[in-house]
């Protein structure tokens, strides 16, 4: 899906469809006042304060209605220009507009505004010459939002929509929103029993078996290849003392996020990172720089406080477990390893089909630690690494950790949904503070160099991206159940379907009978339902012959194996992991 912010048309034009609805609300509810309408990623939005009234989604409907009526009619859009007084006072009775004019910067002495037909909105622009010019709109959903993000403001409406120049491109749009819906994650993960949530547990998500299943093997391919790429593997605490917290900057820098508790009269935390731990186990052992890189690699669970309203399925929780990997190695080494690591992580986001594209984030404006020249430095690292590996990276400034500069990998999924997963982050800060070092081939103590890097991000989140990116449809070897064995006929079919089973079991195909006295037809229809990439039907052919029939989710045609030729092609594409 297109970024609209990032498109200066887009935006522009969305921009403007936001005063078209402000103005067709103003129509129809007289009382309306109105604190801000930006245009976002997926649109525009705009808060709404119409007193007692509520408007809910069956009434988006006659909102569109007035828009387009307002539209047909083609008023110019004009910019005039005022003198904060001025805009004082034709504001004075809405006190959205006059907190708004209030905290402007005080050296805008300048205020514009603009002005459709009988509406006059408080605006930088730009805008588009006419409101014939927005035709094509959709509003999407109305929802609350306390004014300035605050809860112990007032609760505005906040309407959602979006805006294209072309026709087309909303259908386009509507259609992959509504794709969207159907994959949420929420909803299959409860209709493939993949997890769950508790009101005992608000952010903290159950597995259920199916959801383990899939857990494993992800956590086992991440092994794998970590395993390929040279990493050793540790495991640390989950809670550690203030005391460390402070040494690493957490306590000054996160503290908020952070659960604490007491023992022995002594401030603990649980961790919401990894990376203090690792410094703690690198600590631990004197290093030669012909130890060096060193790759050290963590599955480790992490605590976040995260408000309430939040939390998002598998997507925002306040426990996940990080795909944690701390790389100390010499100066001379940064580019080669960051080449190496943005090659293994290209590697891993192939087997999924998910592309992606890169950002590199500075440093903070403020709340970060360490010397200027030391970020620059690791900045300019940073940038020749991902040329080097022959990829372009977008500027993302200010938006670094406040312990060093970061490359963030964006991924594109299959409705053109852009995830931010993976990162690369420089750290040449930390193994200052832990006083980290490593003995030269001249015999002296140096600092290390550090990267801290994830590739999933987290396990949960990543999990729930993939079931909406696959939509439910896992290909074969992430699939919890792989395979259902159908018999045509109870009595007659049971034994040789359990003889494909124990089959199954032989080769770790991961697989259930469905024998049950339900016609075949419905059998087979459960399966697809229950997005089972293979359907095993056997009958009296199959018996006969000792063939298995296979039919894949999805589709209506069917293929007869040899027992041979069925294991086969099986563990071909299982080990391959073909999509």
């Amino acid at each position: 899906m297109i970024n609209i912010k990032e498109n200066e048309r887009l935006n522009v034009l969305n921009h403007s469809c936001a005063h078209l609805l402000a103005q067709a609300v103003k129509h129809l509810y007289p009382q309306a006042k109105f604190w801000v309408g930006p245009v976002i990623s997926d649109g525009f939005y705009y808060d709404i304060d119409l007193g007692n009234e509520v408007i809910r989604e069956e009434d988006l409907e006659k909102i569109e209605k007035e828009m387009k009526k307002i539209a047909k009619d083609g008023k110019r859009i004009v910019r005039h220009e005022i003198s904060k007084d001025e805009a004082l006072s034709m504001f004075q009775d809405d006190p959205y507009k006059l907190d708004l004019i209030n905290h402007m910067d005080e050296h805008e002495t300048v205020i514009s505004c603009y002005t459709q037909g009988d509406f006059t909105d408080l605006c930088r622009g730009p805008h588009v010459e006419s409101v014939k010019q927005l035709k094509y709109f959709k509003l999407l959903k109305v929802s609350g939002a306390y004014w300035k993000g605050d809860a112990s403001n007032q609760m505005l409406q906040r309407i959602y929509g979006i805006c294209f120049d072309q026709e087309e491109d909303l259908k386009e749009h509507l259609y992959l929103l509504e794709e969207a819906k159907k994959r949420d994650h929420k909803k299959l993960g409860r209709e493939l029993e993949l997890f769950m949530m508790s009101e005992y547990g608000p952010g903290f998500p159950f597995f259920l078996p199916n959801g383990m299943i899939l857990r494993n093997i992800l956590e086992n391919y991440w092994y794998q290849e970590h395993t390929r790429e040279g990493y050793q593997f540790i495991k640390t605490p989950i809670m550690l003392s203030k005391e460390l917290w402070e040494l690493s900057g957490h306590w000054e820098n996160y503290s908020e996020n952070m659960y604490t508790t007491k023992i022995d009269d002594r401030d603990f935390a649980i961790k919401p990172m990894n990376c203090p731990g690792g410094m703690l186990v690198y600590k631990n052992s004197l290093h030669s720089y012909k130890d060096l890189p060193l790759r050290i690699g963590e599955l480790g669970q992490v605590h976040r406080h995260e408000a309430s309203g939040a939390l998002n399925g598998l997507f925002r929780v306040r426990t996940f477990t990080q795909d944690d990997a701390h790389i100390f190695m010499r100066e001379d080494q940064i580019e080669e390893e960051i080449v190496r690591l943005i090659r293994f992580i290209d590697r891993v986001y192939a087997v999924f089909g998910l592309t992606y594209n890169i950002e590199l984030s500075t440093r903070p404006e403020k709340k970060y630690i360490g010397e200027l020249e030391v970020w620059n430095k690791a900045e300019a690292a940073l940038e020749a690494a991902c040329h080097a590996a022959g990829k372009d990276c977008k500027i993302n400034p200010g938006d670094g950790a406040f312990y060093g500069p970061k490359l963030d990998f964006h991924l594109n999924d299959s409705l053109g949904r852009v995830w931010q997963c993976g990162t690369i982050q420089l750290d040449m800060n930390l193994p200052e503070r832990f006083d980290l070092t490593y003995v030269d081939s001249d015999g002296t103590k140096k600092r290390p160099i550090m990267l801290h890097r994830v590739i999933f991000g987290s396990i949960e989140r990543f999990i729930g991206i993939l079931i909406e990116h696959y939509g439910g449809n896992f290909p074969l070897w992430l699939a919890p159940q792989q395979m259902t064995i159908i018999p045509v006929h109870h009595q007659e079919h049971l034994e040789y379907a359990q003889k494909i089973q124990a089959l199954c079991e032989e080769h770790g195909f991961r697989s259930k009978i469905d024998a049950r006295n339900e016609k075949l037809g419905y059998r087979i229809r459960e399966a697809q339902t229950k997005k089972i990439p293979v359907q095993i039907v056997v009958g009296e052919g199959e018996m006969d012959h000792q063939t298995v029939t296979l039919r894949r989710h999805g589709q209506t045609q069917s293929v007869t194996l040899t027992l041979d030729e069925f294991v086969e092609k099986m563990s071909l594409e299982i080990e391959s992991k073909v999509r």
